[in-house]
């Protein structure tokens, strides 16, 4: 029994209920193919030390700052946490306590905007993200946000327009970054506009964080007043979130997060950030994210040659948006079949999608997870045609795909 087995074994004893959900869980994550592009598997350290009696500690404030006593353990533990991470971009200042993207989102504008100030941001329906202005997110509710998007022909993101727009919208805040783009962003291009138009820039890099520390993205620090980042999908951290930014507005930071956005921190989860940074500075994890990208591209071009329709065409990055509208199927159904067949991905909107968005037309699928089991640009074939049949033989080859994407986690073992 290893150490995964050894403290769901813990919690059966306690609470059978739970306890069985929790194994269940494990099986399902050890036999299924994980396409979500934003999820992935942590390491054994990770998932420890998020675990760990740390949880236990109450520690509202700041390293050395606190509001209670009793912190010199979990303070020196945030310590290394912050250094790390801005060893690790190149960051003026970095606030590790978000307990989520969102959050730390909410946050930074809370940090630099009045409600009702205008922001700029990318569409959700153009691969953009809930927080980047959507009417139904908070974001959405407290500021004045307009959209930019992506050009029809292409699919990629409209500099153009968005610089036309930041110079008729006269927005304090722009926002760049996204959820469902896969290609790379000019991230120095889009904060020249804005800082010379008057306005601040913020960059969203939850999905390409990890792929920013290996270089295969350009990186938004040395360009962008705010980053902030979620610490799982590609940089394969516990699920949390994080603010980088310059000197001059890290006060503004860190009184937004405590005691403006939160109370207080997840010090258990903030020990699993540090032990993640600490992995990501070693030399095996650029190689990791070189294979990302590059299990990624072997996935799309496989993709195109089945005859599936990319959005952009192709990727540079951990992901791959496809318009199903040729296969006939939504990305709901589709979605749904994958679940049947030991293959997880999540329907995605594509832009200008004529379907809405509990059903869409897309799919969006990832290779971080797929890439940290050890699965290789030739699986990246095989499972392209598995989503071939899956979205066009569905019925008769339900079995045979079932068996096929079986044998593949067997050959690559997670948590043994």
């Amino acid at each position: 029994m290893n150490i995964i087995e050894e403290s769901i074994s813990v919690v059966m004893d306690s609470d059978p209920e739970v306890g069985r959900s929790i194994q269940n869980e494990l099986e399902r994550q050890r036999h299924t193919i994980e396409l979500i592009a934003s999820e992935n598997i942590v390491s054994p350290a990770v998932l420890s030390a998020v675990g760990s009696i740390l949880t236990n500690k109450y520690a509202e404030g700041y390293p050395a700052r606190r509001y209670y006593g009793g912190c010199e353990h979990v303070d020196r533990i945030e310590a290394l946490a912050i250094e790390r991470a801005k060893e690790l971009f190149g960051a003026e200042h970095a606030n590790v306590q978000p307990h989520s993207g969102a959050q730390a989102n909410l946050a930074a504008y809370a940090a630099v905007l009045n409600p009702g100030d205008k922001v700029l941001g990318m569409s959700l329906a153009a691969g953009g993200h809930l927080t980047h202005g959507s009417s139904v997110n908070a974001s959405g509710k407290l500021y004045d946000f307009a959209a930019y998007g992506t050009d029809p022909r292409t699919g990629l993101i409209d500099y153009d327009g968005l610089e036309e727009s930041v110079r008729a919208f006269r927005p304090k805040l722009v926002v760049a970054g996204a959820s469902a783009y896969p290609r790379i962003i000019d991230f120095r291009r889009i904060a020249s506009i804005a800082h010379e138009n008057g306005a601040l820039c913020l960059v969203d890099m939850a999905h390409i964080a990890g792929l920013v520390i290996s270089g295969d993205h350009p990186s938004p620090v040395p360009y962008a007043d705010i980053v902030t980042t979620t610490t799982h999908k590609t940089l394969r951290g516990p699920r949390g979130g994080m603010i980088l930014c310059k000197k001059e507005l890290a006060k503004k930071i860190d009184s937004a997060i405590f005691p403006g956005n939160q109370g207080g921190p997840l010090e258990h989860v903030i020990a699993g950030k540090a032990v993640c940074f600490h992995e990501a500075m070693k030399p095996e994890f650029c190689e990791y994210q070189h294979r990302i990208v590059r299990n990624s591209k072997a996935l799309a071009e496989a993709l195109l040659s089945y005859g599936f329709d990319l959005v952009t065409g192709g990727t540079d990055n951990h992901l791959s948006l496809i318009d199903l509208r040729p296969m006939g199927v939504t990305g709901a159904e589709m979605q749904k079949r994958l679940d049947t067949v030991y293959i997880t991905a999540n329907k995605n909107a594509i832009p200008d999608d004529p379907q809405k968005p509990t059903v869409t037309s897309g799919l969006r699928v990832g290779t971080p997870a797929v890439t940290s089991r050890g699965f290789t640009e030739e699986d990246m074939k095989t499972i392209a045609e598995l989503l071939y049949l899956t979205a066009t033989d569905y019925d008769s080859k339900r079995n045979e795909i079932a068996e096929k994407a079986f044998s593949l986690c067997e050959s690559h073992p997670i948590y043994r």
